[in-house]
């Protein structure tokens, strides 16, 4: 990319940035993307996730029509919202670094990956490049439980396969295994009674939580499996016996019998402790995200190998532990792959970009078109 693309790569990164998007509160930054595409001339339409997810903007699916013939179709995805509000952004650019004051997120997952696809569209429109059909597919409420993707209206989506562009460097990095996922629910009960008085009258909720978490293996499991216990609360007063006691658990696994094993070891120990004290336990488990295996052998996967090589660029093919908008895409018949973008130390205040790392997005971007139109 030239001094000049770059320059203005970097204004759009951090305009992006700047429109303050959390889950379910994406709405101007979808206008400003709707304005930004129908100002290239491509066609854009939304569904009615909002609806679905409970939130104010819907999945945008934008596409570009194709002026060569025999090429695939193909899409390319990022999401709209962050991980948590950054209204009052503060944003440094220093030595070919973007980042912010410290005092809130970036926002550059995905706005990393996101400005990188408009970016490159905005170059193949310029400069009348060939190309086939491109889809782009935005979506909401990523950060929450892909909550878009899983509202996905398809049938707006045309394509063949495509790229996600939403993991960390090196620019390219494909992720090709991901785990399975799923969530827990817990509701524990106990019964009340006055804790000075007549304790011996109630069950405490808490005691039965604890006596479960501290038997329960947490943490790393194995190379290829997690659990976590992420949310408890409960009680009322210290002069009541607590009566109940909610929390939110995980499991993770690359291997799918030692998720349904471990999710099984946390059901025992809960419902094992809440019979031990003569309480109950309600329990709902549910799916977050179905994992996925891809190989070599995958064409979206050859496709991004095949741009890297024209670029002189490598990035490594790795399993991750986490989960994306690919997850649910594939589960719903759209092959595709994720592909690493710029964005670094994602989810936390020290979250940046480098520039250069911005601009191998866009070439990245642009290699995998050519390479998908000389699939004719």
């Amino acid at each position: 990319m030239t001094e000049l693309q770059n320059d203005r790569l970097v204004e759009l990164f951090t305009t992006l940035c700047s429109i303050n998007s959390p889950p379910r509160q994406e709405r101007a930054v979808v206008e400003y993307v709707k304005g930004f595409l129908r100002g290239l001339g491509l066609e854009v339409r939304e569904d009615n996730a909002a609806e679905v997810v409970a939130g104010d903007a819907n999945n945008l699916v934008a596409t570009l029509t194709a002026n060569i013939t025999g090429a695939p179709k193909i899409f390319f995805s990022a999401h709209f919202d962050t991980v948590e509000p950054n209204p009052n952004l503060k944003i440094i650019i220093q030595d070919g670094v973007i980042k912010t004051d410290g005092s809130t997120i970036l926002g550059a997952d995905d706005k990393a990956g996101m400005s990188a696809i408009l970016e490159a569209i905005r170059i193949i429109v310029e400069n009348n490049l060939p190309h086939g059909q491109i889809q782009l597919i935005f979506t909401v409420c990523e950060e929450i439980g892909l909550k878009g993707a899983r509202a996905l209206d398809l049938s707006l989506v045309d394509s063949d396969f495509g790229f996600v562009y939403d993991t960390g460097p090196p620019v390219g990095t494909v992720i090709t295994q991901t785990p399975n996922h799923d969530r827990l629910m817990v509701h524990l009960l106990g019964k009340p009674a006055h804790a000075g008085v007549e304790p011996e009258k109630g069950i405490n909720a808490i005691q039965i939580a604890a006596h479960a978490i501290s038997q329960m293996k947490l943490g790393r499991i194995d190379a290829e499996t997690t659990a976590n216990i992420g949310v408890i609360h409960g009680g009322q007063a210290t002069n009541i016996v607590c009566p109940e006691v909610f929390l939110e658990a995980e499991a993770r696994s690359l291997d799918r019998a030692k998720l349904d094993a471990q999710v099984g070891h946390m059901i025992h120990l809960f419902e094992h402790a809440a019979h031990l004290y003569g309480g109950e336990a309600i329990i709902e488990i549910e799916r977050h995200y179905e994992g996925y295996t891809l190989t070599e052998q995958d064409v979206p996967v050859q496709v991004v190998r095949r741009a890297l090589k024209r670029l002189g660029l490598d990035a490594p093919m790795r399993p991750t532990g986490g989960g994306s908008d690919a997850n649910v895409f594939i589960a719903r018949g759209l092959p595709c792959c994720v592909v690493g973008t710029a964005h670094q130390k994602i989810h936390t205040h020290e979250e940046f970009v480098l520039i250069e790392d911005l601009a191998k997005s866009v070439d990245l971007t642009l290699a995998i078109i050519k390479e998908v139109t000389e699939m004719r």
